[in-house]
């Protein structure tokens, strides 16, 4: 189920998923937490799409524009347009003069597909854990000896351990 409500402070207008089910809601505007029992229910239906329509057209209405969007096609059949308008990824690197192919390997990896490399971060994370005595000069010269600068992996490591994801104690680290 799925309501159009509206929000009493700002006039914002939003869908809530499961109003009967479902405590308070939170406006996305001006983020004041209503009682979902207590909300005006503007529409109510079981299906997504007609509700999603519905808030499209009380809005219209609400700004002076109904006669505007009745000329519009529904929202589903605009994806769809939306979906088929426009050149595709490959179309514009071919058109380029770049090998498409070769950009998707490129980005598998670099986000850690099929390549089997790492970021300097893993690199200097996995060197917190592989090393004897991980201090830091120790930390710092294993990862340099798999590819990481000694300055950026001293830099990485002082992230890591800001950001809590190592922590150093009597100057040894220990990842968490």
């Amino acid at each position: 189920m799925y309501a159009v409500v509206g929000c009493n402070e700002c006039a914002n207008m939003w869908l809530v998923t499961d109003p009967e089910t479902s405590e308070t809601a939170k406006c996305s505007r001006c983020g004041k937490t209503h009682r979902t029992a207590k909300l005006k229910r503007f529409f109510e239906s079981d299906d997504r799409a007609a509700a999603r329509e519905a808030r499209s057209a009380l809005l219209a209405k609400k700004r002076g524009d109904s006669a505007a969007f009745a000329e519009v096609d529904h929202v589903s059949e605009l994806e769809a347009a939306v979906e088929d308008a426009g050149v595709d990824d490959r179309e514009y690197l071919e058109a380029s003069g770049i090998d498409a192919d070769a950009v998707g390997d490129a980005g598998d990896r670099a986000e850690g597909g099929s390549g089997g490399s790492r970021s300097r971060t893993e690199v200097v994370r996995d060197a917190v854990d592989a090393v004897d005595e991980p201090t830091e000069s120790a930390v710092v010269e294993r990862a340099a000896a798999d590819g990481v600068p000694a300055d950026a992996a001293r830099d990485i490591l002082t992230r890591l351990a800001r950001r809590g994801e190592v922590t150093e104690s009597n100057g040894r680290y220990r990842a968490l």
